[in-house]
């Protein structure tokens, strides 16, 4: 089975909550950006990475606007399921901007990245990264993969919702990015059966297409 669930944020406490214990061993859990258990690289981070490694399903998660890029970009990039990720351990995996994958016969698009509201006090390079913004080449990569299933795949995973949302979400969108244009020409142009996503830490059906996620845990259909 596979599930999708919203920012965790590196919150340990997450993988506790009863919504997680409907996944089982062989389950793929995706998580819509801001993961956050690859911030600091300490013993104490280390440690529960560990714990994660243990667990008996598959976790993948697109970036969000809380990452450590450094410390993502080292890590090796190999395939998984027909797309490049990163890979943290042999159940945990970073699924990479543009990508296509396959799981359980469903196809997946994937695209993270995004703009942080906070950018200003975080710093530069300490605790904010330029390349949580995604660049022209990524979104570039994106439409020709895109355009080899032929601009259909049966689920979307991002990080930022569509700036076209943002009235049904009650949020502002404060600065337009390349990927927002880029997210409006999907919706005009693809075929895909629901887009999920989870910047705006709620959990909303927009009818009939769109989830925003946070906390629920919610079976892929």
């Amino acid at each position: 089975m596979i599930y999708v669930t919203g920012d965790t944020h590196g919150d340990i406490n997450r993988f506790r909550d009863p919504e997680m214990r409907k996944i089982r061993g062989g389950d793929t859990l995706i998580i819509c950006g801001d993961f956050g258990f690859l911030w600091d690289g300490s013993k104490k981070e280390q440690a529960t990475l560990k714990k994660l490694a243990s667990k008996g399903f598959t976790i993948a998660f697109v970036d969000g606007c809380h990452e450590n890029f450094d410390l993502l970009e080292e890590l090796p990039v190999t395939s998984w399921n027909g797309g490049k990720v990163h890979k943290l351990a042999d159940n945990i995996v970073h699924l990479m901007r543009g990508q296509i994958y396959t799981i359980e016969g469903k196809t997946f698009f994937a695209f993270g990245g995004g703009h942080s509201q906070d950018y200003e006090f975080r710093g530069d390079g300490e605790m904010w990264w330029q390349r949580e913004q995604p660049s022209h080449d990524e979104i570039r990569e994106a439409i020709s993969n895109l355009e080899a299933v032929g601009n259909t795949v049966d689920y979307i995973i991002t990080h930022e919702p569509p700036a076209s949302l943002k009235d049904c979400l009650n949020v502002d969108v404060l600065q337009r990015l390349e990927v927002h244009a880029f997210f409006e020409d999907i919706i005009k142009t693809c075929n895909y059966k629901k887009w999920f996503f989870g910047k705006c830490h709620i959990d909303k059906n927009i009818p009939i297409k769109f989830y925003a996620v946070f906390n629920t845990v919610t079976p892929v259909k």
